[in-house]
């Protein structure tokens, strides 16, 4: 499964970082994923984000189907070590 990542441009940014534990989660599961960028701040120019999402809180993942998985980063990988990311 290829999926899409969609994460801030801070990708310096490790430990309790959102986006880099739901990245990380992605690494220890194997799964292939490609990183999207969109920019840390303002906010306010998050605007495709947005239109993907609906919300302009980082990270969220694309499946190859075209469906995106926005929750709180901790469910996210949970949901990922769990291997629902499909479901």
């Amino acid at each position: 499964m290829a999926v899409k990542i969609h994460r801030c441009s801070t990708m310096w940014a490790k430990g309790p970082h959102p986006c880099w534990q739901v990245q990380k989660a992605l690494d220890e599961q194997g799964i292939d994923y490609q990183v999207v960028r969109h920019p840390a701040f303002p906010r306010s120019r998050r605007k495709d984000y947005i239109a993907l999402t609906g919300q302009k809180l980082f990270p969220a993942i694309e499946l190859d189907d075209g469906r995106v998985i926005r929750e709180e980063s901790k469910d996210l990988v949970a949901r990922i070590r769990e291997g629902r990311l499909a479901a």
